[in-house]
């Protein structure tokens, strides 16, 4: 559809607006022409007829009893009346000038009872069967759409009839008067075309009128053009409507406030564009975000390293101008693109041999998507990454514990040094007291070696045996371990298990030791009885189990040392469960944490990585315990 200018548009909708006016009122105008018109030849078409009539009735006002006409014989006096209109001068002149009187008349015929002519304005008529036409009356009284059709329709022909009778009353015939409607639209013809003329005339005025008004209507627009042309390039320019209190003052005063709002706009844009230009330049990953029609609007300088295109390239471009369907990365973008379903985490083969990881979310806004972000991640990179934090977790979690193993191993190598400096004292002389300070020294010797044995056996690498299980049976074990000891305690036992199944690649000894530590230390904790609650489910990618039970919680001053080496609150303790489990867990790069509100109890909960089936039918690999010593 052709785009017209805005003075354009407007001098078209002003004149239509006029044409329509005018072909109202014209068609109103002509079918009142029109209706008239017939109004008018009915009446005058009924006057002639009256007229005739008149005539007739004189031509037989003659008193026949003097003739020799048989008054009885109604024969002879029918046809000495035939006789009497035949021979009337008056009459025969009236009919002869009935048509050049009315145009639209015809002619005008008096019939007998059996519709034979009498005398007609065409002599050739005479003594022959009048025409049928119908009754001129039922065009005059009816509605102006019959009026038209008959006027502009076929050419046709119309009688007003009126019954002519004799002397004493009785009819004679009916006098005819014969109107052509051809005639009529010839008559009507001038009037219609001086109708159309002034209408044209009208049309032709109106156009000029409404393109003058549209040029100074549309003046003031050129002004805010130009001024909104300097404000979108960032020029000022000092208002020209300043005072002026019309429409174009008004919105000259809203545009001068809008550009120096765009300006104040445009600066701190300018601001946070070099700022995320800086923040895209140092992402490692590869982001890109893309408009609702799928243009990216939005490349970090990593995605170069992906897609293998410059950013200048990929800007403003649509998604099937970036990527092809000949790599995996262009096809998963694509066909995501074509479904608009989301991607989480999608790894893809690369070039190479490399891993990727795909994803790809769509923003919405009031349930309408109005843009989608692309992030692409090394898969590599990534678990390099992970692997760092988590050895850095590992001996921050050793850090602890040892510095708990060197506390524990002062006092003793203290006793030893005192009761040595005190055994040298009393070797100088025979003294019944030397064999107990041996004895001191010996057992405190073997108290530091079950220390630094301890301390060797915690962070001594452990050879892992890893065999997949599902974690709800470890969990059925575990509690029937845990039982005698939580009857003793008139614990009450629950358990939650899983619907699915929970595949581990676990240390079964090792993690059951671990989980039962929990368990124990939870029905330790209510030496009154109570309840505790051992579950197990699926947590997104990981296994689950909580230990829940309601002693009298974990006290804020300690929480933080609960798996250190050593610390424990509880009296003949040894400290080490927590800190067992603690490494148990790491071993299996899983995670440990708990939450305790006092008098409520405490909850613990493991998590363990699941056990997954990657797309080409492998296993997602399980650290081994090499790289563990390693760390």
């Amino acid at each position: 559809m052709p785009s017209f200018r805005l003075k354009t548009k407007l001098v078209i909708g002003i004149t239509f607006m006029v044409v329509v006016i005018v072909a109202v009122l014209q068609a109103f105008y002509l079918t009142q022409i029109v209706h008239q018109r017939i109004r008018e030849t009915f009446n005058d078409t009924q006057n002639v007829a009256w007229h005739i009539f008149a005539l007739g009735r004189n031509a037989l006002d003659v008193d026949l009893s003097n003739t020799r006409v048989d008054l009885s014989d109604p024969a002879q006096v029918m046809a000495a009346d035939k006789e009497l209109l035949q021979t009337d001068t008056a009459l025969a002149a009236l009919l002869e000038s009935v048509s050049a009187n009315e145009p639209a008349i015809v002619d005008a015929v008096i019939t007998d009872n059996s519709e034979q002519v009498v005398v007609s304005s065409n002599q050739a008529a005479i003594g022959k069967p009048a025409p049928e036409r119908d009754d001129f009356a039922s065009v005059n009284d009816g509605g102006i759409r019959k009026q038209l059709d008959v006027l502009y329709g076929p050419p046709r022909f119309y009688n007003v009839r009126l019954p002519f009778t004799l002397r004493d009353g009785s009819r004679f015939g009916e006098l005819r008067v014969g109107v052509s409607t051809t005639l009529l639209k010839y008559e009507l013809r001038d009037r219609m075309r001086r109708a159309l003329i002034s209408s044209g005339l009208a049309i032709l005025i109106c156009l000029l009128i409404s393109a003058a008004l549209s040029t100074v209507a549309l003046r003031p627009l050129k002004a805010i053009s130009r001024r909104l042309d300097l404000i979108s390039s960032g020029q000022a320019e000092p208002a020209e409507s300043a005072g002026r209190r019309d429409e174009y003052g008004v919105v000259s005063t809203k545009i001068e406030r809008l550009g120096r709002q765009m300006r104040d706009v445009k600066e701190v844009f300018s601001a946070l564009k070099e700022n995320l230009d800086q923040m895209m330049a140092n992402l490692q990953d590869g982001v890109m975000l893309f408009t609702s029609d799928f243009r990216a609007v939005l490349v970090s300088a990593s995605a170069e390293r992906f897609v293998g295109k410059p950013r200048a390239e990929m800007l403003g471009c649509h998604a099937t101008e970036i990527f092809t369907m000949d790599s995996p990365l262009g096809r998963a973008v694509l066909n995501a693109f074509q479904t608009r379903e989301p991607v989480l985490g999608e790894e893809i083969e690369a070039e190479q041999g490399r891993r990727w990881q795909l994803s790809l979310d769509f923003i919405e806004e009031h349930g309408e998507r109005i843009g989608a972000l692309l992030t692409l991640r090394d898969t590599e990179s990534v678990h390099r990454i992970e692997d760092e934090i988590e050895l850095s977790r590992r001996l921050a979690a050793i850090g602890r514990l040892t510095s708990g193993v060197a506390h524990e191993v002062k006092n003793p190598i203290n006793a030893i040094v005192v009761h040595l400096e005190v055994l040298r004292q009393k070797l100088k002389q025979v003294d019944p007291d030397t064999g107990r300070h041996m004895d001191v020294i010996g057992s405190e010797i073997q108290r530091l070696d079950r220390v630094v044995q301890t301390l060797v056996d915690f962070t001594r690498p452990v050879e892992l045996r890893l065999a997949e299980i599902d974690l709800r049976k470890l969990v059925d074990e575990v509690v029937m371990l845990a039982s005698p000891a939580a009857e003793q305690h008139q614990v009450n036992v629950e358990r939650e298990v899983a619907p699915d199944a929970l595949p581990v690649r676990v240390d079964t000894d090792l993690v059951k030791q671990a989980v039962l530590n929990i368990v124990i230390n939870g029905v330790q904790a209510m030496p009154e009885g109570g309840a505790l609650a051992i579950s197990s489910r699926r947590e997104g990618d990981n296994a689950l189990i909580a230990v829940r039970d309601s002693g009298p919680g974990i006290p804020p001053e300690i929480r933080d040392k609960i798996f250190n080496l050593y610390f424990t609150t509880k009296k003949g303790g040894s400290g080490i469960g927590l800190a067992m489990a603690y490494r148990v867990v790491q071993l299996h790069h899983g995670s440990m944490e708990f939450t305790s509100v006092a008098g409520q109890g405490a909850t613990f909960f493991l998590r363990f990585p699941l056990v997954e089936t990657t797309t080409n039918g492998e296993q997602f690999r399980v650290p081994s315990e090499d790289s563990l010593s390693k760390a």
